[in-house]
């Protein structure tokens, strides 16, 4: 859940003048609201809740919560606690919700405000049966179409929401096995200027891994279908021009089952966060609540529903020639260009030299080849991807 977007279309009003001259939007009321994204499952694992602030259009991020005591129950006496890690509180160890248990979070802040969710207890478990990727074209756009099937013979399910985590492989193309520094000559002992040394990489910096995750809402439902079946239903579309595709890509998709109460809570969400192009042509119905309340002050607006759904997953992999073998693979992440530099020592009025020097000392190039005495850097990212991704292998990867 996006807490801008729910500040957008629940806690603020726009001042602007008239239908074609310019105008400027700005929070003209403000109203303070405590956002909370909070959701236990099946999987055994530190469950996360993040609690920040509303804020006001023209800033640029929510206030994070700290301080809280944040707590989940549930109705045969279980307690699991949450302490604040990097930016969200994290149970202190690990559980699973359960099937045919009530569970409740309950929050109290730093100030002594209380408030409290709805009894919540665990979807139908409903795992995914398969996760495809098929070439498509949408919108006169060619790519890969990743699309989910799933279904419930028992007819309980009904409500899904779907994320996913994407991992793609990263080769930088002007990598080298060798790295050049400079050498001060105060250090190397010379009186004419500094040294460039040239000595192998100790560390890997042609392959890496990226990792992104999904951050639209992404909901079905099967009620109006004879069966509930989820078909081919969409989840992620990349242009054969997107660079994440380029090498090997791998997605898992998860599955969760919802509650009809979270599922129209999420689906109101995402309407109002449909804006298009234009904000000022869209429903602002107000303000619409969720599952949790204020204890201290019932009439004081909270932002967030806590959702205890059953989830499962699925991951594929796939090469660009698997699905595209006619086509171009995409261009790298970043424009690539290499830069010459003729000197070896930088002395009195050497430009090249000076120019060399600087950009091994600023790390704005890195060092590609040389034939003496010609110098070949290239921009950090092209040779060398740590600067942007991570030379960790993950897991998973095959």
């Amino acid at each position: 859940m996006n807490p801008r977007i729910l500040i957008y279309f629940l806690l603020i009003s726009f001042t602007f003048a008239g239908c074609v001259d310019p105008y400027q939007m700005e929070t003209n009321t403000f109203e303070d609201a405590i956002v909370v994204e909070a959701s236990v499952s099946n999987q055994n694992k530190q469950h996360t809740v993040k609690i920040t602030r509303a804020y006001r259009l023209e800033d640029s991020s929510p206030t994070i919560e700290t301080g809280a005591t944040v707590v989940v129950t549930d109705d045969a006496g279980n307690s699991y606690d949450f302490n604040f890690d990097s930016g969200v509180y994290k149970s202190v160890t690990a559980f699973q919700a359960v099937g045919g248990r009530a569970y409740t979070l309950t929050i109290t802040t730093s100030d002594g405000s209380v408030y409290q969710s709805s009894s919540e207890s665990l979807t139908t478990s409903t795992e995914i049966e398969s996760v495809e990727a098929d070439v498509i074209i949408k919108d006169g756009q060619k790519g890969v179409q990743i699309s989910v099937n799933s279904s419930d013979p028992s007819g309980n399910s009904k409500y899904y929401r779907y994320e996913y985590e994407e991992t793609y492989k990263v080769v930088a193309p002007y990598w080298s096995e060798n790295m050049a520094s400079v050498v001060l000559d105060s250090e190397a002992g010379m009186s004419t200027g500094d040294v460039i040394v040239v000595e192998p990489r100790t560390y890997e910096a042609r392959t890496c891994y990226s990792t992104n995750r999904s951050t639209d809402l992404i909901i079905t439902s099967t009620t109006d279908l004879s069966s509930d079946m989820v078909q081919d239903f969409p989840v992620r579309f990349i242009a054969v021009t997107d660079p994440i595709i380029k090498h090997r890509y791998s997605v898992n998709v998860l599955q969760y089952v919802q509650s009809l109460a979270a599922y129209t809570f999420y689906k109101t969400l995402k309407e109002l966060s449909s804006t298009g192009d234009n904000i000022l042509a869209q429903n602002q119905p107000g303000f619409f609540y969720g599952n949790l309340q204020s204890v201290s002050d019932p009439s004081e607006k909270v932002i967030g529903f806590f959702e205890v759904s059953s989830v499962s997953q699925q991951r594929i992999f796939f090469n660009f020639e698997d699905l595209f073998p006619d086509d171009v693979p995409p261009p790298y992440l970043y424009e690539c260009t290499t830069f010459e530099y003729n000197s070896t020592v930088f002395g009195p009025g050497d430009n090249q030299g000076a120019t060399l020097r600087s950009q091994l000392l600023q790390g704005s190039a890195i060092y590609y080849s040389h034939v003496f005495p010609t110098y070949v850097l290239v921009r950090r990212e092209c040779g060398d991807c740590t600067t942007f991704s991570s030379n960790v292998v993950p897991d998973f990867w095959e």
